[in-house]
């Protein structure tokens, strides 16, 4: 039991940090780490961490939101197409056999943590104001079809992605595009846990329960921090999150 503790406790440790300072999703974290440190099967393990993901990414967008730094309207646009093109993605995956991309999101979480620390993002709330409603609207569903058919086809990388496009794309500043990918975050990974509860049935408490509260700690202690940091500063500590989070799961990874 306190080994399971140990290694949920960790999980929970880097997917929270993770979600609260990057709006990274919390089952590129988890999921390698139970699979591989305690035997879990992977739909289980994917389950919990998407269980996981559902409170820690609430806790944060309801943070981000209470410092103004969160995109509600263009988030819902983005959500929809999100959740629709996931489904697009996962059947297009479907007809293609072998495709086997897993380690797509773990490279470009290693990569994005490096871009942050090398360049980081210096938009601010005045430069992203003064796109029109009706542009920003436009590029929410295009962003929103790139991601979910990308996460439906292979499987991860939303909440790397959304960011990538949030902050690259759509030209937003740093916390707010953080802010923006919690929240879609929340009913992404809610749809995922109770589709996977649904079809696999629940999964072993004492993990789900450890690995949910583990996350949510953390994930509120990132988000409360990264609301009250300068821009560089939590460019630098989102960028060296995620550089030493891709790190550890390849490690991880090879484990295997």
């Amino acid at each position: 039991m306190i080994y399971t503790l140990f290694i949920c406790f960790t999980a929970g440790m880097g997917a929270g940090l993770g979600t609260g300072f990057a709006g990274m999703s919390a089952a590129a974290v988890i999921s390698p780490m139970l699979i591989t440190f305690l035997g879990l099967p992977a739909y289980e393990a994917v389950g919990i961490a998407l269980a996981s993901d559902v409170l820690a990414s609430a806790v944060s967008a309801y943070t981000y939101g209470k410092n103004k730094n969160l995109d509600i309207k263009n988030g819902v646009v983005m959500m929809a197409a999100v959740l629709l093109f996931t489904l697009v993605g996962s059947f297009a995956a479907s007809l293609v056999p072998n495709t086997t991309m897993g380690g797509f999101s773990v490279f470009m979480t290693l990569l994005l943590g490096i871009k942050f620390i090398v360049k980081p993002v210096m938009t601010t709330k005045e430069s992203m104001a003064s796109v029109s409603a009706k542009k920003r609207i436009v590029q929410s569903l295009i962003s929103g079809i790139i991601v979910g058919f990308i996460c439906g086809f292979i499987g991860a990388g939303g909440g790397m992605m959304m960011l990538l496009l949030l902050t690259g794309i759509l030209g937003y500043e740093l916390k707010t595009a953080v802010g923006t990918s919690v929240f879609i975050m929340t009913f992404t990974a809610l749809t995922g846990a109770a589709s996977h509860f649904a079809i696999g049935g629940m999964p072993d408490p004492w993990c789900l329960l450890f690995c949910v509260a583990s996350t949510l700690l953390w994930a509120r202690i990132a988000a409360r921090f990264a609301n009250r940091a300068s821009a560089i500063t939590l460019n630098r500590a989102t960028g060296v999150v995620l550089a030493v989070l891709g790190s550890a799961i390849l490690a991880v990874n090879y484990l295997t």
